[in-house]
């Protein structure tokens, strides 16, 4: 118990001086290296915007590492299958519970896969829709009506789903609405200027949401 606490102190000091974000890479054979370019344009323009000072050179971490504890931040994507270990899922989990967050972005076709892994870190939890009032809307830029659409699939809404612990904003999985594909060089999927503004914005939200909560 004395060693995990010490590990778990030691960990949360790299919390409070990293800025230093990093990919997760799963096991199940989805996709996990989606949107290459994404996080590197949108630590760029965290720190050309809202001033943070984010090490721009991303970096992969696996989920049952006990590397991942050296990230506040890290961000899962992909368009299908995901599997944790038993023990990946509880490396993960003392991450997010000890001051770690996970932003997972469903790439489309993610949904069914994570959403039943995530029971393996929190069996006892579900994902909970996170309202528009909330201030992950507004830690940057104003969202009034919640999530923005960058990429149409199904004709569905945009959501954003969170997984709370001890009252704190562990987990963020947004659903149809593609944030990484926006991030992207803007030639990647030809999107007009003004749809990459906004997933940046948000992306932006998220970040300084994390950093400061």
């Amino acid at each position: 118990m004395k060693f995990r606490f010490t590990l778990f102190f030691i960990f949360f000091t790299i919390f409070l001086f990293s800025q230093d974000i990093a990919v997760l890479k799963y096991q199940g054979g989805g996709d996990w290296y989606s949107n290459p370019t994404a996080l590197p344009n949108l630590v760029k323009y965290c720190n050309q915007h809202i001033n943070t000072n984010i090490n721009e050179n991303i970096q992969t971490v696996e989920v049952g590492s006990t590397d991942i504890f050296q990230f506040p931040f890290l961000h899962m994507t992909g368009h299908g299958n995901v599997f944790f270990s038993d023990e990946a899922a509880e490396n993960l989990r003392n991450y997010l519970i000890s001051g770690g967050f996970l932003h997972i972005d469903d790439n489309y076709g993610m949904e069914p896969y994570i959403t039943k892994e995530l029971k393996k870190v929190f069996p006892n939890s579900d994902l909970v829709e996170i309202p528009k009032n909330h201030s992950l809307y507004s830690s940057a830029f104003e969202f009034t009506n919640g999530l923005p659409k960058i990429h149409e699939h199904d004709g569905k809404a945009p959501q954003a789903f969170g997984i709370f612990h001890d009252s704190r904003l562990v987990l963020l999985f947004t659903l149809e609405s593609d944030l990484g594909d926006g991030w992207e060089d803007q030639e990647v999927h030809n999107d007009p200027e003004d749809v990459r503004e906004k997933a940046l914005k948000m992306g932006a939200n998220i970040i300084k949401y994390v950093f400061e909560n």
